[in-house]
């Protein structure tokens, strides 16, 4: 794939939570997939333990990925990474690990790929204590132009916000399944970069009109190759894909101007 990113552009395509159709999602093997098919961006999820270990994984339980009924909230380290996260999805990802947020910058910082980080604060979580312990471990070891926080939570970025102040320091990206009609002023309130939408709920015109905005319009979780071109047409800055080789056809690989960092 020739999608780049550079300090002023985002790119095309970003692999969701790494090659997530080729490898299990979150995992160290997912985000060496998504750099060995030429991506350039990956996007992941960030949580705590209950030890208050940061860990790449987006579910608030472990079932749906390991086969094991435990939940973040009640696990240390030890214990997480005692689970086997690839077999489900493969024999041939038997044995991999969960990742540690640590383990995976330093991973992306090897592979010179930038990085959209999701800040997951499920039920009963604490947005404060996650983004405090994650927010100085990925600005130790990536620029900011390399990265770019987002969530679904507000609490969260209302606190991203609060700690980094200025949007040249901090891109942040609001989360919605649906954009409610006040998307603009909550895009404004926080000094966001881009906005972020389910492609299944986003129509034509909103799409337009985000995208003729001062905010980066962002689409997930797109797996259509027609889709894509179509979103692509109506402005969207860059596609979040399980599998963006299968949406690249060279045509749609063009990096999109970003938008000002303080609308």
């Amino acid at each position: 794939m020739s999608s780049t990113a550079t300090r002023d552009t985002l790119p095309a395509f970003i692999a969701h939570r790494g090659l997530s159709a080729r490898a299990p999602e979150n995992t160290l093997a997912a985000v060496r997939a998504a750099h060995a098919a030429g991506c350039r961006w990956v996007e992941l999820d960030v949580q705590l333990l209950g030890d208050g270990t940061p860990v790449i994984w987006h579910d608030a339980g472990t079932r749906r990925c390991s086969g094991e009924r435990r939940r973040l909230s009640t696990l240390d380290l030890a214990g997480a990474q005692r689970l086997d996260v690839g077999r489900w999805f493969s024999e041939a990802f038997a044995g991999e690990r969960m990742a540690t947020l640590e383990a995976m910058l330093e991973l992306i910082v090897d592979l010179d790929l930038g990085l959209n980080l999701e800040f997951k604060v499920n039920r009963g979580r604490d947005a404060r204590a996650l983004v405090e312990r994650v927010l100085p471990r990925v600005e130790r070891r990536l620029d900011p132009q390399r990265w770019l926080a987002s969530s679904f939570e507000r609490t969260a970025l209302q606190a991203l916000r609060r700690l980094r102040p200025d949007p040249e320091r901090l891109r942040l990206g609001l989360l919605y399944e649906k954009a409610p009609r006040q998307w603009a002023a909550q895009a404004a309130s926080l000094s966001a970069f881009s906005v972020h939408v389910d492609y299944r709920r986003l129509r034509e015109p909103l799409a337009r009109t985000i995208a003729a905005s001062p905010y980066r319009l962002v689409c997930y979780t797109v797996n259509d190759p027609l889709a894509a071109r179509r979103l692509r047409d109506w402005g969207a800055a860059a596609l979040i894909s399980d599998d963006p080789p299968r949406l690249d056809r060279g045509q749609l690989t063009r990096a999109t101007p970003s938008a000002a960092l303080n609308p």
